[in-house]
C-alpha cells in the first residue's frame, strides 16, 4: 500500500511538472492539432478554446500529438459543477492519467466506486469501464494526460 501511495504521488508531480501549472497553461491554435510534439512550450490556459458538455461541465484541450519517441499523448482540463449529472459510462482504447486539482470526484470502474480529491491521482487502463462523477459541494476540476491507443484521434 506505501508503494502505491508513493508511486500516486510520483506520478501526479511528473504529470503537473510536465504540463505545468494549471493556472498557467496556454494554448494556440495550432497547439490542439496533431502532430509530432517536437518543441517544448507552454500552453496559456486563456487561450485554450472552451468546449461546453451537456452536464454543464467544461473541457480545454491542450495538446494532441505524438512525441519523439512515438507515443500519442493528449492532454485536456476539465470542470465538472457541483451536482452535475455524470456522463455515462465509457470504455476508452487508450491509457489515462488524470490529476485532480480541485474538489473531489468518485471514480467509478470495475464495480468499484472509489473517491480522490486535490493531489490524488487516477489511471485508467485501456479497455476500463469507467466515469468520473463530483461528489463534492464545489466545481472539480481535473487535468486528463491520455496515452497511446486511439489518441492520435
Amino acid at each position: 500500500m506505501r508503494e502505491t501511495t508513493g508511486w500516486g504521488v510520483f506520478v501526479g508531480l511528473a504529470l503537473l511538472a510536465a504540463i505545468g501549472s494549471a493556472r498557467g497553461w496556454t494554448q494556440t491554435p495550432e497547439a490542439a492539432s496533431s502532430g509530432t510534439l517536437s518543441q517544448s512550450r507552454v500552453y496559456v490556459l486563456e487561450q485554450m478554446p472552451v468546449r461546453k458538455m451537456a452536464n454543464g461541465g467544461e473541457s480545454r484541450d491542450v495538446l494532441h500529438g505524438a512525441l519523439a519517441t512515438g507515443e500519442a499523448v493528449g492532454v485536456h482540463e476539465s470542470v465538472q459543477p457541483a451536482g452535475a449529472t455524470p456522463s455515462p459510462l465509457h470504455t476508452i482504447q487508450h491509457s489515462e492519467l488524470i490529476t485532480v486539482l480541485e474538489g473531489t470526484l468518485e471514480f467509478d470502474h470495475d464495480a468499484k466506486e472509489e473517491k480522490v480529491g486535490p493531489g490524488g491521482v487516477i489511471y485508467v487502463a485501456m479497455g476500463t469501464l469507467h466515469r468520473l462523477k463530483n461528489v463534492g459541494d464545489v466545481p472539480a476540476k481535473y487535468c486528463v494526460v491520455q496515452i497511446g491507443g486511439d489518441t492520435k484521434k
